[in-house]
């Protein structure tokens, strides 16, 4: 959910102002989001939030101390995102029946996010269902940075110690998670797009 949140509304606002400096620092936010790893971010999140500054908990888990994971999780999402929307935005703007739409004195608000982001944000949902599941089982390295006890330090403990049941348990969990997440970007296809048909 935060990945896309950021990621929306960063695409927005690059894709309403093409080539300004709102745009560049989007870009740039998310070519950064994609090129470093998960542990590089995690790592600095810590050393300037728990560290230097010490406003963040480091070495324990609570509810407070999920906030830097779940940046640190979302960024390279958000950053896919980022760019999907601000293609399918910019894609989108220059349609005819947004020019209709402007023509008819529909408020720009309306046409943002009613018209255009509504028909951009199809390859975004796309991508969700993946990502999602990619997010939750492709967090090892974050649960291992931040000493979160999550399913994924089960994983590695089932393979350290050769716990078969284990690791078959959890690749059954991630398998159904993915399956899951998949079914549900299929049937919010109908929802954001009336013109696809259930048959």
């Amino acid at each position: 959910m935060l990945a896309l949140v950021i990621g929306v509304g960063a695409g927005v606002v690059g894709a309403v102002k093409p080539n300004s400096l709102a745009d560049l620092a989007t870009l740039v936010v998310a070519l950064i989001g994609i090129s470093l790893p998960n542990f590089v971010i995690g790592t600095m999140l810590l050393l300037v939030f728990g560290v230097w500054l010490g406003i963040a908990p480091v070495g324990e888990w609570g509810p407070a101390a999920s906030i830097l994971p779940s940046i640190t999780l979302s960024l390279p999402f958000a950053a896919y995102i980022a760019r999907l929307t601000r293609l399918g935005m910019i894609d989108a703007l220059s349609a005819d029946y947004v020019r209709t739409a402007r023509a008819k004195g529909v408020h720009e608000r309306a046409v943002l996010f009613r018209h255009a982001l509504k028909n951009a944000f199809l390859p975004v949902l796309s991508y969700l269902g993946p990502a999602a599941a990619f997010a939750m089982t492709g967090s090892f390295v974050v649960e291992a940075v931040f000493n979160v006890p999550g399913i994924g330090q089960h994983f590695v403990n089932g393979v350290l110690n050769k716990d078969l049941f284990l690791i078959m348990g959890v690749v059954l969990v991630f398998a159904a998670m993915l399956v899951l997440l998949n079914l549900i970007v299929d049937v919010l296809y109908r929802w954001v797009d009336p013109r696809i048909d259930h048959g």
